[in-house]
């Protein structure tokens, strides 16, 4: 079931739910792609069609952050839970292993793939991980290419926003894997090359005050995340 946030088409559903859907993916017949748009995201989108055109297009529209969730709330549109792409990812793991299902990791600086996948084997000794790769390239055909020769199942496409959902929209046709995620940062946080928040700050859903203590450059961005909630407001205000 599909709940509309300021135009995003998001699926509205809890993790176990989003983790099902994936599975079912994994059993499929063609490139399914998962997208993870947080406010600052869904910001871009109330200005940009063509990136909202993108994120609606896909298989599993999860809301990844507070601002989301308190947006459809303010909207009258609750969203069951926040569904954070990382978890999503992570969760996934046991599936990949149950299926025998094959991994490939695109993404982030040179060296945090292959060290992210180390993470990962620690905790998931029987996962099947087909390949790496940076995010620093410059010819996606080779990139598919490799991606296909490696027969994955499953690819962690982690280009950051919105790069990494054009990459999947574009490429959707051409690639066998069966189910693609768009997830910023995931890889960085699994390798432990950037920190996520203590526990305690993600159950008060301030993540985002934690990130923009760590990297105080990323106040222009995340100063889309009180524009979104305001927006909100504004919709709401002309509703009622």
């Amino acid at each position: 079931m599909k709940t509309d946030v300021l135009g995003v088409q998001y699926d509205n559903i809890t993790m176990e739910e989003a983790i099902a859907a994936g599975r079912a993916f994994l059993t499929g017949t063609k490139a399914a792609y998962c997208v993870t748009p947080n406010a600052e995201m869904a910001y871009e989108a109330i200005h940009d069609e063509n990136f909202r055109h993108v994120l609606n297009s896909a298989d599993l529209v999860l809301p990844d952050g507070a601002g989301v969730v308190l947006g459809a709330k303010i909207l009258k549109t609750p969203l069951k839970q926040k569904v954070a792409g990382i978890e999503f990812a992570q969760n996934m793991l046991h599936i990949y292993e149950e299926l025998g299902s094959r991994l490939y990791l695109l993404g982030s600086k040179p060296g945090v793939a292959e060290l992210a996948a180390q993470k990962m084997l620690e905790k998931h000794p029987n996962l099947k991980i087909c390949g790496t790769a940076d995010g620093y390239f410059k010819d996606e055909d080779e990139v598919i290419r490799r991606i296909n020769e490696a027969g994955a199942d499953a690819l962690y496409v982690c280009l950051g926003a919105p790069k990494q959902e054009y990459f999947m929209f574009r490429h959707r046709n051409e690639l066998n894997v069966r189910l693609m995620a768009g997830l910023g940062g995931t890889l960085d946080g699994i390798a432990g090359t950037v920190k996520r928040a203590p526990k305690w700050m993600i159950k008060l859903q301030l993540e985002w005050l934690y990130r923009l203590i760590k990297e105080p450059r990323r106040l222009g961005r995340m100063m889309r995340l009180p524009k979104f909630v305001f927006a909100a407001f504004k919709k709401r205000m002309k509703g009622d």
